[in-house]
């Protein structure tokens, strides 16, 4: 019964918005529509208002970063009708020049939605009341979530004895651990080549 209801969803919001939609599948008794920017608003205005559609909890904006494409960054929305019990999820692909409509008129629960995306990509959006970092510090530099953040950062925070505040400065790798053996860690790398020669010598006898 939940996936007649899906595919009769479907219909109606393609025969609604044909024109808005660049495509539109179901999976897992889900729909996924893409779109692009121009259309975001209405398509999210109408899946909220509509009363064959009435998805009026935002669950989550979701980002994604795709370093090979023209396109790099996907923004994925996810909504939840309660009272047809139905879920949905809108798609739009663009560079990182683009300013993506905010929606905290329609869904005000996106208001830290949209602040942790911008965060975590450096992604903006367009008429948002207050958008600054959520989930990072004031002075943190770049953003996380993008693929090519490397992994330790750029900066480490301490607190400075000499100062007498908590500093930033640049990360400063270690290179007394690099050949460290995480297998043995009381007996170090000789231990283990030993253990392996043994094993070999075992064998040829």
């Amino acid at each position: 019964m939940l996936l007649k209801n899906v595919q009769e969803l479907e219909k109606t919001i393609n025969s609604e918005l044909t024109s808005k939609i660049k495509k539109s599948t179901i999976s897992f008794k889900e729909i996924l529509v893409e779109t692009d920017i121009d259309n975001l608003l209405n398509i999210i205005q109408f899946l909220k208002l509509n009363d064959n559609c009435k998805f009026k909890q935002l669950i989550d904006i979701a980002g994604i970063d795709f370093p090979e494409n023209e396109k790099r960054y996907r923004l994925v929305y996810l909504f939840l009708s309660h009272e047809k019990n139905l879920r949905i999820k809108v798609s739009i692909d663009f560079d990182i020049e683009k300013k993506i409509p905010s929606i905290i008129k329609l869904f005000p629960s996106a208001n830290w939605m949209e602040r942790e995306v911008f965060d975590m990509y450096g992604i903006k959006f367009v008429n948002h009341p207050d958008l600054r970092r959520i989930l990072t510090d004031y002075g943190f530099k770049g953003h996380p979530l993008r693929k090519d953040f490397p992994l330790t950062g750029f900066n480490e925070v301490r607190y400075s004895e000499k100062d007498k505040k908590v500093i930033y400065e640049p990360v400063n790798l270690e290179q007394n651990y690099r050949n460290f053996d995480f297998e043995s860690p009381w007996e170090g790398t000789k231990y283990i080549k030993e253990l392996n020669k043994k094993k070999d010598n075992e064998k040829k006898e």
